[in-house]
């Protein structure tokens, strides 16, 4: 495999096009990068919120500083606020530390927060996408960050609210047991999607992984996932309610 790709630029926000009546806007507070696309703009309340997200989770790990370093389920803090109660379960049921969750669970507090004002919402947040959407979306599946995108998924306004969210072993600085291309788990919770991503990424250390990556995925179809597709090298494999399309 070639050698991981630790940019910390985010140039696959070029290709996220905003449809007719919409905006996309950037939100930064502190770490958390987010790009949104929406009918309004709301990052002053989106910023606001990330921060008091921000601010209960690194208050809980003050008091559980394991929280925020194992990379095995931890037993879950009843009396944490729910998002993070969310986190705890998803690693526990992945077989991940809680903090596997984060980007995805942020994106879906995000995006539910606002639903009511923003019928059509998309939150990415470091390549993990949750979206309410009425309307058909094709999400790119970047595999190789020099190559460019070359497969998408295409979602319909039916499968949503969805989270899309992906782990690599060679692109990006978080943490990967895999070497793997890249793996997207499809679920209607952001929180599962983000673990069983890490999760079955780690699982890549081969091709011959991708067969195996697929099974653990329809396991866990009981927990709420939808899909999943993985490439390793020039071998893709998919399962469940998705649609690969070719893009321009």
């Amino acid at each position: 495999m070639s050698k991981k790709h630790l940019s910390t630029e985010r140039g696959y926000r070029e290709i996220m096009h905003p449809a007719s009546g919409e905006i996309g806007f950037q939100v930064v507070v502190e770490e958390t990068d987010l790009f949104i696309i929406a009918t309004q703009d709301i990052h002053e309340e989106v910023a606001a919120l990330v921060q008091e997200l921000r601010g209960a989770l690194k208050n809980h790990i003050l008091f559980h500083p394991e929280f925020l370093s194992s990379l095995e389920p931890l037993s879950e803090d009843k009396g944490a606020p729910g998002f993070i109660r969310r986190m705890y379960a998803a690693g526990e049921a992945c077989g991940v530390g809680p903090m596997a969750a984060v980007a995805g669970t942020i994106a879906q507090e995000v995006a539910d927060r606002f639903r009511s004002r923003c019928p059509d919402i998309l939150v990415e947040n470091g390549g993990d996408v949750y979206m309410h959407s009425t309307r058909e979306r094709t999400v790119a599946l970047l595999a190789d960050p020099e190559g460019g995108a070359s497969i998408g998924l295409r979602v319909e306004a039916e499968q949503c609210p969805l989270a899309l969210c992906s782990s690599s072993g060679r692109i990006g600085h978080s943490l990967s047991l895999g070497t793997g291309d890249l793996v997207c788990v499809l679920s209607e919770s952001g929180s599962l999607a983000d673990a069983a991503a890490t999760a079955l990424c780690n699982l890549l250390g081969e091709e011959r992984d991708l067969e195996l990556v697929v099974e653990r995925a329809q396991e866990w179809a009981t927990l709420g996932l939808s899909g999943v597709f993985a490439q390793y090298g020039d071998k893709l494999a998919a399962w469940g309610n998705l649609e690969l399309v070719a893009l321009d």
